[in-house]
Parts: C-alpha cells; structure tokens; sequence
C-alpha cells in the first residue's frame, strides 16, 4: 500500500485539504505539503499524528477492507473493553443482551 495514496484517499472521503489535515494532525503545512509534493514518505511519528487527526488507528490506516470510524464514546467504551477480565466481559456482554431484550 502506497502511504500517500492512503492519505489522499482519506482525505478525499471526508474532503479535506492539505491545510485542513495539517490543522488536524497538528503537523506544520510544509510537513504535509512534502509528503505530496516531493518524493517524501510520512515517518511513522507522522503517520500517527495524521491517523490521530483523521480519528482512525494505525491499523485501520493500513487495513485493506473498509475502516470503520468510532465515535469518541465507542472508542473509550473499546479501550474498557480491552482491559477487562474474561468474567467481566462474559458478565457485560450478558448484560447487554438483558437490556436488548434477548
């Protein structure tokens, strides 16, 4: 996968530009402007910042399927998640399916 293609293509998606992503990534423009303008490839630092201000992980960056945007509230409800025990996830994921009804 092609980095700057990547970047374009998210960037198209939500229609933003050069500016826009740098304001975003909190990188400078000329940071932003190399990538595209000269034969530069984004350091991972920069790749992280510009995933960071795009809302999505590393991994959905390089993902070949769709990526799938969390909202600030799935994302930390995720990150919860990740941290509990076996039985506590067994006994939220119950839970959850009480409140559905099922």
């Amino acid at each position: 996968m092609d980095a700057k293609q990547r970047i374009r293509e998210l960037m198209e998606e939500r229609q933003w530009s050069e500016y826009r992503l740098a304001i975003a990534s909190g990188l400078s423009q000329s940071t932003v402007a190399n990538i595209f303008n000269r034969n530069t490839t984004p350091s991972i630092a920069t790749l992280e910042a510009i995933c960071k201000g795009l809302g999505i992980s590393l991994s959905q960056f390089f993902a070949e399927a769709e990526t799938v945007e969390l909202t600030p509230e799935q994302q930390e409800l995720f990150e919860s998640w990740v941290s509990l025990t076996k039985e506590q996830k067994e006994a939220l994921a119950h839970l959850i399916r009480v409140m559905k009804g099922r």
